[in-house]
Order: C-alpha cells, then structure tokens, then sequence
C-alpha cells in the first residue's frame, strides 16, 4: 500500500507519528465509453455554453449560482482566503462511548500505521481505547479541506474513520411514518419468531458481489469465442493542457521546433553563402569578358575608356595589395 497522508495523533501531551492509507479498495468493472464502429475512446471537451469555445483549465474558475440567478465566481486567491487548516497533526476533541455513534455519519476507512519510534504510544492509544470502550473524536484536514473524523480500533491497527457532518444526513419526510398502525400481538409475536429463526453472527466474508463475477464471466466467454479485438491505438489530442504529460509533449514539441527553425536557417544561411559565391564568381567573369571587349575595340567609344580605367585600378588594387 502506499501512503496518502502523514502526520501524527495529538491526545493530551502525547504525540504519535503516522501514515495514513485507504483502508478500502473498488473491485468495480471499469468501462470505457467507446465507438461501437471502430473501438475508438469516447473524449468529452470542456466547452462554455455562452460562446461555444473550448476552454482550458487555466480559464476555468469555480461559480456559485444564487437562488435569485446572481452568479458568484471564486478563483485561487479567493479560495486561498479561506480559513483551512494545513497542517498535519489529528488533534483529539474528546472520548465518546462506541453505542453513541450513528454509523450513518460514516464515510471513508483510512489504516493508521505508526512510526518506527511511535509503536508504543500507538500501542498505548489502542490499548487505552479498547479498555474504555470508546472512540475518539477528532478533526483532520485531508486533501485540504477539514473534516470531522474518529478513531476506532480494528484488529492491532487503530482506523481513521471520516464522517459527513449532521446536517448532511437527510431526514425521511414521509407523511405515512406519521399514522398510526394495529399491530396484534400475535403478529408481532410471530415476526419476533421468524427474526430469532434467520439469526445469525454477521461474517462479511460470506457475501461476495454476482453482478460483478457474471460480469467478469460475460467478459471472458467472449474474449474465449474469439470476440476480442485490439485496442485502436489514438491520435495524440489536445485536451487544453491540463496535465503533466501535455505539458512534457508542449515542450518537446517545443525543443523540436526549435531545432527545425535552426536546422532551416542554417540551411538558408548556407545557400545564401553558395548564391553569393556564385553571383561573385559570374561578376569577375563578367569583369573579364568586358576588359576583353574593351581592349580589343579600335572605335571605342567614352564609355569604354573608364571601364577600362577602373579594371585597371583593381589590377592595381590587387597587386598592391
């Protein structure tokens, strides 16, 4: 297992480190949403109803939407504002009796394992917890956000069990609870007889999930009559940028763009080069076949004499040099 939280248990002047791990798992069949034609993945895009434009997670901020249609928006500073406890320390409130708690405020189970140093003052609040048949009260703040939790003993290992607040647990509002109802004795003598006959000690390894080992069955009886295909491998897609792994393919893109963008002026750069070497190479030559032309004119006319002049002046230009 691995580690979702560390910090410590605070009762009184004791203080005990500990990891935190989900004590539950989901052995739920997962599905993908695919194309029935060609197995593709089913991809959503977070789009705004207002203008119809794709938005990345960056523009997103959370809205809270009032009874009388007045939208309220929150970004980061806002929600940094509020007053969440960070640190890493369970602090004990108080020691109730374990008949007090009402399962329906149960939430999530999270193993408490000690430090190397803390197994005694672990062993101690477990102890201690067992002899006095009560259950600690505590607040935590997992992933954030303050709860309201307990710690209970199961087996050697001490459990954070999470709760959901009181005012999250709904009331039935059935008007039929409400009439009154005859019940004869005999009637209710003989349900009392057939919940004795049906008694039992509750052994949760008795009951297993169907749906799921028939749906298992299903998946296997068609991979076994050849029903299973592979997996279409799918284009790289643009989900906004939301993630580690996109933002590791905008950089390579990025270094690869780079690359390409010097590749080609390097290339440019040296076929200029080459380009002007030539257009050099054909002016001398064009140089020599005018000195010629000039030289070898009886009736040359005016403008022949400075060409000839200034050939000249780079001859000696050049054997000065």
């Amino acid at each position: 297992m691995r580690a979702i939280w560390s910090g410590a248990v605070s009762f009184g002047l004791v203080s005990v480190p500990i990891k935190v791990y989900s004590a539950t798992t989901n052995h739920d069949v997962r599905f993908h949403q695919v194309h029935g034609e060609d197995g593709g993945r089913i991809r959503y895009k977070r789009t705004c109803e207002v203008c119809g434009e794709e938005v990345t997670y960056a523009d997103i901020v959370k809205g809270f939407e009032t009874p009388d249609g007045e939208l309220i928006t929150l970004d980061d500073a806002d929600l940094a504002s509020l007053p969440v406890k960070t640190g890493h320390e369970i602090d004990v409130i108080e020691f109730v009796p374990n008949d007090q708690i009402d399962p329906m405020l149960f939430d999530k189970s999270y193993y408490l394992e000690p430090e190397t140093k803390a197994a005694k003052p672990y062993a101690l609040l477990r102890e201690a917890l067992e002899e006095t048949d009560r259950t600690a009260v505590v607040k935590v703040a997992l992933r954030q956000r303050e709860t309201l939790a307990l710690l209970r003993v199961r087996g050697k290992a001490i459990v954070l069990q999470t709760l959901i607040w009181q005012d999250e647990i709904r009331e039935p509002d059935f008007d039929i609870l409400d009439n009154d109802v005859d019940l004869k004795p005999q009637e209710l003598k003989m349900a009392s007889s057939l919940v004795e006959s049906m008694g039992a000690d509750f052994d949760p390894s008795e009951f297993h999930d169907e749906y799921r080992d028939a749906m298992a069955d299903l998946i296997e009886a068609k991979k076994s009559d050849g029903e299973a295909r592979p997996a279409p491998a799918a284009e790289a897609a643009d989900d906004g940028g939301d993630s580690m792994s996109d933002l590791l393919s905008a950089l390579q893109a990025s270094v690869d763009a780079a690359r390409s963008t010097k590749s080609d002026s390097g290339s440019g750069s040296t076929e200029k080069k080459t380009q002007a070497r030539r257009s050099s190479s054909r002016s001398k030559t064009a140089d020599k076949d005018t000195d010629a032309d000039t030289s070898g004119d009886a009736t040359g006319t005016d403008d022949a004499t400075p060409a000839k002049s200034t050939t000249t002046r780079r001859r000696s230009t050049k054997k000065t040099a």
